[in-house]
């Protein structure tokens, strides 16, 4: 069950423990640190499940639950390191779904996940189509469309395109990139994605030694432009 879920920490090492772990489920994550950016992107791209820290800075997350409970029934599942009774009750009453304390277990956190997606999706439902500065990704389809022109693309191609355009203007080192084309070939390398990344600004760029939608970040590495060019 592949889901777009929204996961607002303010902690960098949570936060990236969080994405890496949803990432190897499958599940298509989106990062924020802070309670605005939280409802701001929720409104902007429905998720299928908010990962929620209850301690965020310029909105708390009852705040944010607040919102989203305005909004809509969005499934959230609460984190923090407050224990007492009446924070928790709050919270749920609020309309959040579940809520773990901190520390807790990555396999814990994994379970509840599932439990919470179990109740909220329908195992027939398709992974989200992404679209990102003219591209789209139909992952149930495996097409690639860019202005609306179907784009052919080779499986590692793919794959980095499906992680771009899920997180769209964040930039990626080769390293990060490699993961994600992992048991596609096993012997790719750092230097497998600079071809990738050429080949396919040769499919989606007007004149691809002047890009404008994947773009080079020297000392970096690559990301995809938000915008349409």
């Amino acid at each position: 069950m592949c889901a777009h879920i929204l996961v607002a920490e303010d902690d960098p090492l949570q936060a990236e423990l969080i994405r890496r772990l949803l990432l190897q489920e499958g599940h298509t994550p989106v990062v924020v640190a802070d309670g605005r950016a939280a409802i701001d992107e929720a409104r902007s791209r429905r998720p299928d499940l908010v990962v929620l820290d209850l301690m965020l800075p310029a909105v708390d997350g009852l705040g944010v639950c607040r919102v989203l409970r305005q909004d809509g029934e969005i499934p959230v599942l609460m984190l923090t390191a407050r224990s007492a009774e009446d924070d928790i009750l709050l919270g749920l009453e609020l309309g959040a779904d579940d809520y773990m304390t901190k520390p807790y277990s990555p396999r814990e956190l994994l379970a509840r996940i599932r439990t919470v997606l179990r109740r909220t999706l329908r195992p027939t439902d398709d992974p989200p189509v992404l679209r990102a500065g003219g591209i789209t990704v139909d992952p149930a389809r495996h097409e690639v469309t860019c202005d609306g022109v179907l784009v052919p693309c080779t499986p590692g191609e793919f794959a980095i395109l499906h992680a771009m355009t899920a997180e769209p203007e964040r930039v990626f080192s080769r390293r990060q990139l490699l993961q994600h084309t992992r048991g596609l070939d096993r012997a790719s390398t750092e230097r497998a994605i600079d071809v990738h990344i050429m080949n396919l600004r040769k499919k989606i760029e007007a004149d691809p030694r002047r890009p404008v939608r994947l773009l080079t970040v020297f000392g970096v590495g690559y990301k995809l432009t938000g915008q349409p060019s």
